[in-house]
């Protein structure tokens, strides 16, 4: 399942699209069930996609290039969500530049471009709606886009998904939504490497 620096584009698109609304809002409040607000949640995107650039970039052996991207403390929520699309756009360019052989760190398996691209999307659309969440809105991100995700960045879980809404699978997988009778797992985990490597 080949997803590209376009299906980015439309995760950031989803992201700003839900969010945009509601920047006048408190972004101290908790995003979703997690441990962080939303302003640090949004912060957290921004650094995951520069950090992802970094990766495709340096590759570095066996670890993270050793540097974190953080907003400006005073950063209003007009002006993370900036910092995101920024940090996506950076990595969409790294991505159309980068050689197609281009192999890198992540903790779960040494990834390709698509699947630094796949787990972007899963970053944007995930913690968007996290903050979403915290703020009484939510993300309605195109469906295809979502079972391009799953095909690629959770193979795994397809046909266990088949009959949900394919962005319904992506929350209840991720633990963001609670589907009666049907428990997500404790853990989850994305395929990072290409799809014919080892998971």
């Amino acid at each position: 399942m080949v997803l590209t620096t376009d299906d980015l584009d439309l995760a950031l698109a989803a992201f700003s699209a839900g969010v945009r609304p509601v920047l006048d809002r408190d972004w101290s409040v908790r995003a979703g069930t997690l441990d962080w607000d939303c302003w640090h949640t949004a912060e957290h995107i921004g650094d995951c996609l520069l950090s992802y650039a970094g990766q495709i970039v340096a590759q570095p052996d066996g670890r993270y290039v050793r540097f974190l991207a953080k907003a400006d403390a005073g950063a209003s929520p007009a002006e993370l969500l900036e910092f995101g699309e920024a940090g996506g756009r950076i990595l969409a360019a790294t991505v159309r530049c980068a050689s197609p052989t281009v192999r890198a760190y992540h903790p779960s398996g040494l990834a390709d471009l698509v699947g630094f691209t796949g787990m972007a999307c899963v970053e944007v659309l995930l913690h968007g709606q996290d903050i979403a969440t915290g703020l009484d809105v939510s993300l309605d991100p195109p469906r295809d886009l979502c079972q391009r995700i799953l095909g690629r960045t959770f193979p795994h879980i397809v046909a266990e998904v088949a009959d949900l809404d394919p962005w319904t699978g992506l929350c209840w997988y991720t633990g963001r939504v609670v589907i009666p009778d049907r428990p997500a797992p404790d853990r989850w985990h994305w395929q990072a490497s290409p799809l014919d490597a080892a998971s």
